[in-house]
């Protein structure tokens, strides 16, 4: 058994669709004022390097919300800002900590706490991947289309972590997935190989995001420049302008295309203020889906992956 999340391509459609289940069931329970103790007496570190809102409040409060304890430490405030190695750390914080959740710049910092610590640790974000946000999404998707089988989804800009973590979603759950980027901007292409190897339906890189979002009924965009690319802002602009998501753009997808960005949003680059706030934008239920999604992930792991 996977006792770590790292990447979506390391676990199967069954092991990913029952936490997205799981999710869905706390979500029903909380609507109707239900709570569980799950992980009470259980307590979880969230190790960040990178600052975050959604992230860091959806764990504390889907941690929380099963009755356990959240510890918070940014880099400066742990031993890692003072360069202790992270074999250390991580054997450290297990005698300390039920689950490690990092949120941190490369991808070799999560697998190095995750190969020495010996309780579960969760990527919430890397420059490579962001699962547990996808998962997320995913589970947006399911709620407005009740189903991932075979729906056309897309990606219009960066071919960044998000993308990268949709293109293994896409060859986990099987729905064909095209990726608008511009030159020079792809996604990871060690991990597009090997999710084209994996999955059945076509997984594409074009340049032309009017060829791409033709027919689509999922429309993803994000941040032209991400955390750690602040420098690069201005440049991007320029590069990116075509691939804003306006509504002249929107009204080649699928009439009943959905509109998904995991924000912040930076409203008139990326995408319009006016696609934001439409009605075919599911921006806020797919934040609030994060909680839940967190939540069934930290509830799956502490207590079926070997903490318990």
């Amino acid at each position: 058994m996977n006792n770590h999340l790292l990447a979506l391509g390391d676990f199967s459609r069954e092991a990913l669709r029952s936490l997205i289940d799981r999710a869905l069931a706390l979500k029903a329970d909380r609507k109707r004022g239900l709570r569980n103790q799950a992980l009470a007496g259980r307590t979880i570190c969230l190790l960040f390097e990178k600052p975050s809102t959604r992230t860091r409040v959806s764990f504390e409060s889907g941690m929380y919300g099963l009755g356990g304890q959240v510890i918070f430490m940014s880099a400066k405030e742990s031993q890692l800002g003072r360069g202790e190695p992270l074999k250390d750390t991580a054997r450290v914080l297990s005698r300390y900590v039920d689950a490690i959740v990092v949120r941190t710049f490369g991808q070799d910092v999560v697998e190095e706490l995750a190969r020495y610590a010996t309780v579960p640790v969760i990527n919430a974000l890397t420059d490579l991947h962001h699962p547990c946000q996808v998962l997320s999404d995913l589970m947006t998707v399911l709620e407005v289309k009740g189903t991932l089988d075979g729906v056309k989804t897309v990606w219009i800009g960066d071919g960044n972590n998000m993308a990268n973590s949709w293109i293994e979603a896409a060859s986990v759950f099987g729905f064909p997935l095209t990726l608008a980027c511009p030159a020079g901007f792809d996604p990871n292409q060690a991990i597009l190989a090997k999710a084209r190897a994996r999955g059945t339906l076509p997984i594409s890189v074009v340049r032309d995001p009017a060829e791409a979002i033709r027919g689509a009924e999922v429309v993803n965009v994000d941040v032209w420049a991400s955390m750690g690319q602040e420098a690069e802002q201005e440049q991007r602009i320029g590069l990116f302008q075509q691939y804003q998501l306006d509504a002249a753009l929107l009204a080649k997808a699928d009439r009943k295309a959905v509109v998904m960005h995991c924000l912040p949003a930076h409203r008139g680059e990326e995408v319009t203020e006016e696609v934001l706030e439409g009605p075919q934008s599911v921006i806020f239920d797919q934040a609030e889906n994060k909680m839940h999604i967190h939540a069934a992930i930290l509830e799956h792991f502490i207590l079926k992956s070997g903490a318990a």
